[in-house]
């Protein structure tokens, strides 16, 4: 007899073992047809889980913070399925979960344009339309090797090469004919996943280092339901029209060259603007009893080195 505690304190008892959608299913269909994940003595798994003794569990559903991360994971894997069609060349590299989104960096012989992005983002779409499931399989590390040697996903290779002996089986997640790899869990299927968006792609190089080859980096967003993605869209939509870089332009303020990353060059208004900021801080300065200093402008390497921002911009 197996007896699961849920989070109101209750418990459930079971005959033999059973996985999380089982116990979600015993529960009521509603719970189970919503359920992404499950949490099982406090670690995160898949719907697919298999339980064999006695343990607390909650269920994992899309009103759940983890469970929008959960989707914006396997919509990182969607990325993966889709350009994978369209673009049986490219080589998939990583596809992690950020903040209010998911990217996937890529390998690629030229660059994504924004038709690109626009067919990868119409071909997500067709295969959530699919409603397919997306199967877990735990697969002997010598197989998974074999599974990407196959396929050609030579980065996939170089992660594994990475890991250390005592890794010796990995979860493999199937959408359908595509595969990747990756600890999870992921949404067990896609008719989780339609409210998306793909936002803009980017370079990228391999393990964030400019002395590697670089990659193409695809971000996008999920969320829960459309409401939800409708109000991130309008909110970012809204802070694009404040961003200081589109207002400089668009008053004619300032201008950025490469010549001088970070550097500003002020045009005539922006510099009027400038200078009342300027004089209304000295008023607060004087004000509140602070004085006012002035440090070079060129400094030694030796101070970048020591401030650590040498590592990082070194470059520009």
């Amino acid at each position: 007899m197996i007896a699961i505690t849920l989070p109101d304190g209750s418990r459930r008892e079971f005959d033999q073992p059973l996985s999380v959608m089982q116990v979600a299913e015993s529960i009521g269909p509603g719970l189970a047809k919503a359920t992404v994940a499950g949490r099982l003595d406090g670690r995160l798994v898949d719907a697919c889980e298999r339980i064999e003794h006695d343990a607390t569990l909650s269920i994992i559903t899309p009103k759940d913070a983890e469970g929008v991360e959960i989707i914006r994971h396997s919509c990182a894997h969607l990325v993966g399925h889709a350009v994978k069609q369209l673009y049986p060349s490219a080589k998939m590299v990583i596809g992690p979960v950020i903040d209010e989104g998911f990217y996937y960096d890529i390998w690629f012989e030229r660059a994504f344009t924004p038709d690109d992005l626009a067919a990868i983002e119409q071909r997500m779409g067709e295969l959530i339309a699919k409603d397919y499931d997306v199967i877990k399989r735990v697969t002997p590390r010598a197989e998974v090797i074999e599974v990407f040697k196959a396929r050609g996903e030579d980065y996939k290779l170089r992660l594994i090469e990475d890991m250390g002996p005592e890794v010796t089986a990995m979860g493999l997640y199937h959408h359908e004919e595509y595969v990747d790899m990756c600890r999870g869990p992921h949404v067990p299927n896609t008719r989780f996943l339609k409210a998306f968006k793909l936002t803009r792609v980017s370079g990228a190089y391999w393990r964030g280092d400019s002395k590697n080859e670089q990659l193409q980096r695809i971000y996008g967003t999920a969320w829960a339901d459309a409401k939800q993605l409708k109000a991130y869209i309008q909110r970012i939509e809204e802070a694009e029209k404040r961003d200081h870089r589109r207002i400089g332009k668009q008053q004619d303020l300032f201008h950025l060259q490469e010549e001088a990353p970070g550097l500003v060059f002020w045009h005539p208004k922006g510099w009027a603007i400038w200078q009342v900021v300027e004089q209304y801080m000295r008023q607060v300065y004087r004000a509140t009893g602070y004085g006012e200093v002035r440090c070079p402008q060129i400094l030694d390497v030796e101070l970048w080195k020591k401030s650590g921002h040498w590592d990082n911009y070194q470059n520009n």
